[in-house]
């Protein structure tokens, strides 16, 4: 029996907010003009103002009003459309019924997610519903996660083909210029009250292999910590706690893990953020380590938490126009193999990775679901940017700018 036709191609959930609308521009600028697209959200009124702003493309684009606190209009949301794309955080907070009613519809789902613990709760009550309807569920489809996990898929590509053996330690470099919006913060703030409170949540983030598909299968390999002190990369580079590791080294592994340990069953993969060289960069690391320390401690306390909401940006506000078209971001990634050869990724893009950047990689990932069906991964479920787009997304992204590049270093 034949599904029923769907109202809509595409819709992006959450478009009135500060996110939303830099990816709606991305898809009114680079989708095909035959593609059925609509905005959703709560306010009407808001998301006619975000189709006004829009190029004159998305004009005649259909508005929906849904509610994340309304499960009859998710619902209908879902069922009305082939891919549902959503920016509505925290994601904790408000995105799981939107996984489920996309799951229960068969609608394939992508997020910008960095949050572990929501990730852990949709596979563990969607997944199994997603695989049966045939809906692929992709989370951590911005900065969080997308460069970390295509670029490990890229260098296991190379090292397949030269027949070098699976990936035994991989390490990733991040260098950026961006900023942060209130909807980033409002997110930090939710992870750290959960972890705080719950110790299921704390264990989870103590877990490196948290998002396995079967964790008693994992191997016992000793992982890198995500949040240390100061450190040494290849060529003298000094590094510092990235930020963004705790959720991008988990991504990576249940990528492995989804592809039968295709990278490697004794896989070491870490994440930093390169600093400088010499003397300054020294102390620069130590500053930036004590500093992310330090701002983790008084955003997790409630009352040096007033003091900070008085200077951090609020909910719905981000980075400037100038400022997002100023940023950029490049990881480097320096691996070794069974065989001992070694390889280098690169990968690269111009705007401030959270926002610019960001657009570009959810826009793509969004036209990739509602267009690329026949040459994606054919695979259902909870999935990754890995494992449900693969190198589809990663020729997408080449030709709108980003840089994925391998080379053998022996």
């Amino acid at each position: 029996m034949e599904a029923p036709p769907r109202d809509h191609d595409l819709v992006l959930f959450g478009a009135t907010g500060f996110v939303g609308e830099l990816i709606a521009g991305y898809i009114a600028d680079h989708a095909p003009p035959d593609l059925r697209v609509g905005l959703a959200g709560r306010s009407k009124v808001k998301l006619e103002a975000v189709r006004s702003r829009l190029p004159a493309s998305a004009h005649d684009w259909a508005l929906i009003e849904a509610d994340s606190d309304h499960p009859d209009s998710l619902a209908a949301l879902a069922a009305g459309t082939r891919v549902l794309f959503t920016t509505v955080g925290p994601y904790a907070k408000y995105g799981l019924p939107v996984v489920e009613a996309c799951a229960r519809a068969g609608t394939h789902y992508g997020d910008l997610t960095g949050e572990v613990s929501f990730v852990r709760e949709a596979i563990d009550r969607c997944d199994t519903l997603a695989r049966t309807t045939g809906a692929r569920i992709v989370h951590a489809c911005g900065y969080d996660s997308l460069p970390s996990d295509l670029a490990v898929l890229l260098l296991h590509r190379a090292v397949e083909a030269d027949g070098a053996g699976g990936l035994t330690d991989v390490q990733l470099v991040a260098r950026a210029k961006g900023g942060f919006s209130g909807g980033t913060i409002e997110s930090m703030r939710g992870q750290l009250d959960g972890i705080r409170s719950n110790p299921v949540l704390r264990s989870l983030a103590c877990d490196p292999y948290s998002l396995s598909p079967d964790r008693t299968a994992e191997p016992s390999t000793r992982q890198p910590k995500d949040l240390g002190w100061v450190g040494r990369a290849d060529g003298g580079l000094w590094t510092a706690p990235f930020i963004m590791a705790s959720a991008n080294t988990r991504i990576v592994r249940r990528s492995n893990a989804l592809q039968g340990w295709a990278y490697g069953r004794s896989l070491r993969y870490g994440e930093v953020m390169g600093i400088r060289r010499g003397f300054a960069g020294g102390v620069l690391a130590g500053a930036t380590a004590l500093g992310l320390r330090a701002f983790g401690a008084t955003l997790a306390l409630p009352l040096t938490r007033k003091l900070l909401d008085r200077v951090l940006p609020s909910p719905g506000t981000g980075p400037s126009e100038a400022a997002r078209r100023s940023g950029w971001f490049r990881s480097e990634l320096t691996a070794s193999t069974e065989s001992g050869r070694r390889y280098r990724a690169v990968v690269a893009g111009p705007g401030d990775p959270g926002y610019a950047a960001t657009a570009v990689m959810a826009g793509e990932a969004a036209l990739s679901l509602a267009l690329d069906g026949d040459r994606l991964p054919s695979a259902a479920g909870s999935l990754t940017p890995a494992t449900a787009l693969g190198e589809v997304q990663i020729e997408r992204l080449r030709a709108a700018g980003h840089t994925y590049e391998i080379t053998s270093l022996t």
